[in-house]
């Protein structure tokens, strides 16, 4: 008996402390004890989910054009649209930005999802009325939640717009070749990074938070990632005075940024490229804006997506990295593609 004590025991210890490893630790949702204050407006889910959100542009009731944005990779709600005060007021636009489930202030959600991002964005336009029908616009990983309502929920829009949105590398509809060659322009953190977060997900969090060797390139805000233009656009970020705290991992950073890798890079429940046209008689517009030195979204998918859709209206923005819409009057010329069909010149 003893010795096959001596023997078990190590197993079972070993295999406890690797557990302990591996898993994340709990959550502090904003409200709890010990946990962030709640300041921002907030609506009750379904399944019982806080999901905070913001209101810009004019009144909601007064609004011709109705847009929920959708934030990026290690962002919130909170991060400023550049969208000028001129644009906004000649078309009467109505703002809805809200924070993604484990960011900022709004509730984690273990089993987050393509599909569930595009139901949360249904039930806040049902909770705060903004009518049948209403505009989305995502931003790089908000590009997802995007897609998700293109596939779900594709009755409640009336357009939609992805700026430099994620590309999952396992999409089915792109040939093997195609998508190893782009995969292997990314620096080689990432490309672990996003192969671990693909093949082997429950050791994520190892990974992102072991001090060894680099993880995420986008997580830790690597040089590498950034283009010319991209630094350019940083400079003049860092320039302007900082007036809002970036919150994106207040409650914990595997409820946010790893979530949202293991959704992005994880096994989708479809193939966008097997999305049909939502407009068919034109009544709305899809569209994808992508910069071509862009180093963390690589144009050659982006253009073999938007081949695979041609009710897609791809612009591609030459000397654009992954950043160009926040300069040079870019999100005015988006926005307004999107919602009159005009592109206005950039600034």
């Amino acid at each position: 008996m003893a010795p096959r004590l001596l023997v078990v025991l190590p197993v079972v210890l070993l295999g406890l402390a690797f557990q302990a490893i591996l898993r994340p630790p709990h959550t502090k949702r904003c409200g709890s004890v010990g946990g962030p204050p709640v300041t921002s407006p907030r609506i009750k889910l379904r399944d019982g989910r806080y999901l905070a959100y913001r209101e810009d542009g004019v009144q909601r009731d007064k609004a011709k054009y109705k847009i929920i944005t959708v934030h990026a990779f290690d962002s919130t709600k909170d991060f400023p649209s550049p969208v000028s005060k001129e644009l906004v007021e000649e078309l009467e636009i109505y703002l809805l930005a809200f924070d993604r489930a484990g960011y900022g202030e709004s509730d984690p959600n273990p089993g987050r999802s393509v599909k569930s991002e595009a139901l949360d964005v249904e039930e806040l336009a049902d909770q705060l009325e903004l009518g049948q029908k209403f505009h989305v616009l995502g931003v790089s990983m908000g590009g997802y939640t995007v897609w998700g309502c293109l596939q779900y929920i594709p009755h409640r829009l009336a357009g939609a717009a992805l700026v430099v949105p994620v590309i999952n590398y396992w999409w089915p509809s792109f040939p093997p070749e195609v998508s190893r060659q782009a995969f292997k322009k990314l620096i080689v953190p990432e490309q672990r990074t996003l192969w671990i977060a693909h093949n082997a997900p429950y050791f994520l969090y190892l990974w992102m938070t072991q001090k060894w060797l680099p993880s995420s390139a986008a997580a830790m805000h690597h040089p590498e990632i950034f283009s010319d233009h991209d630094m350019e656009v940083i400079q003049k970020m860092m320039a302007m005075p900082r007036t809002i705290e970036n919150k994106s991992r207040q409650q914990g950073i595997y409820e946010s940024i790893h979530r949202d890798l293991l959704v992005a890079f994880g096994n989708w429940e479809f193939d966008p490229m097997n999305i049909t046209n939502p407009f068919p008689t034109n009544e709305g517009s899809v569209h994808i804006w992508q910069g071509y030195e862009d180093r963390l979204v690589l144009v050659e998918l982006q253009r073999y997506l938007s081949k695979k859709l041609p009710w897609i209206q791809y612009h591609e923005v030459q000397e654009g990295g992954h950043m160009f819409m926040l300069v040079g009057g870019w999100t005015d010329k988006i926005i307004k593609a999107l919602l009159v069909g005009e592109e206005a010149s950039p600034m």
